[in-house]
């Protein structure tokens, strides 16, 4: 099971060394570890230096996001699996094991995650219900909000050869994009072992960049509405649009950008007469 590992990185000079690390530290090895530096300006390339011979940089020629460094990772594989690591987690160094083990039980299976450890700030948290990691059928649980994280997969390529890369049109919530297209086709296998520890609360992190990531959410949502979906989950997709309108509308109505509010509005009706016309 050849297994390549990508790790997407911009400016975390601080941070990559330890990444890099808990890949190189597997016990069951990945075939290739590809780290794509988004066009640094701070000591990453000096940093990706001292690991020389065992993992391949590829730089980017300008700064293109997270979407595009992974889809470049993506297309640079030689691995028939793919395995990502944002570069600010770290990998328990049983965590390819696990992986690789439950899919040759499970052959049929072709993603899979497992559960992690939240640290924000330095400080441990416990995540709320609603980001449980969960597996199966899980489409319309991923509705809400991303319950899927990228460090925690593991993706046979033929996986993106059928519901294509991240797009890198969105400047947040790609994952959540991504997630979306895959789960709608694929059920998803879950390990419930704490495999990894993402780290959060930096300042550089997307969420804390642009308001209102319902609107990136409901971009993607809205790239579901032309494919075929079994009813419920058909329905569940109209019902989230149209609270996330709600949500997004009345946030910029409160900061006064009226314009988006309205726009969100719109949509916000335009489901609501979805809803009333396909299921009474």
């Amino acid at each position: 099971m050849k297994i390549s590992v990508i790790i997407p990185c911009y400016n975390r000079s601080q941070l990559v060394a330890r990444a890099i690390d808990s890949v190189l530290m597997q016990t069951y090895p990945a075939s290739e570890l590809i780290v794509v530096d988004d066009h640094s300006n701070d000591d990453t390339a000096v940093v990706l230096q001292q690991f020389e011979d065992r993992i391949t940089v590829i730089s980017n020629s300008q700064n293109f996001g997270v979407s595009y460094s992974r889809n470049v990772g993506i297309e640079s594989a030689t691995g028939e699996w793919i395995a990502f690591l944002d570069s600010d987690d770290v990998w328990n160094p049983d965590k390819l094991n696990a992986q690789k083990i439950f899919h040759e039980n499970n052959p049929g299976i072709r993603i899979s995650q497992c559960d992690e450890i939240w640290i924000r700030n330095g400080v441990k948290v416990n995540p709320m219900v609603k980001h449980a990691k969960q597996g199966g059928w899980i489409f319309d649980s991923c509705l809400p909000l991303c319950i899927v994280s990228p460090s925690a997969v593991i993706i046979h390529e033929d996986v993106f050869k059928r519901v294509g890369l991240f797009d890198p049109q969105l400047p947040a919530c790609e994952d959540y994009d991504l997630w979306l297209r895959v789960s709608s086709l694929y059920e998803i296998g879950f390990l419930k072992k704490k495999l990894v520890t993402r780290h959060g609360g930096h300042d550089d992190q997307l969420s804390k960049k642009y308001w209102g990531m319902d609107r990136f959410r409901i971009t993607a949502m809205e790239k579901q509405l032309d494919t075929e979906l079994p009813v419920n989950w058909r329905r569940a997709l109209l019902e989230e649009l149209i609270f996330k309108c709600r949500v997004v509308s009345e946030g910029a109505s409160k900061r006064g950008n009226l314009v988006i509010s309205d726009l969100y509005g719109e949509k916000q009706m335009l489901y609501e007469k979805k809803m009333e016309l396909e299921f009474g």
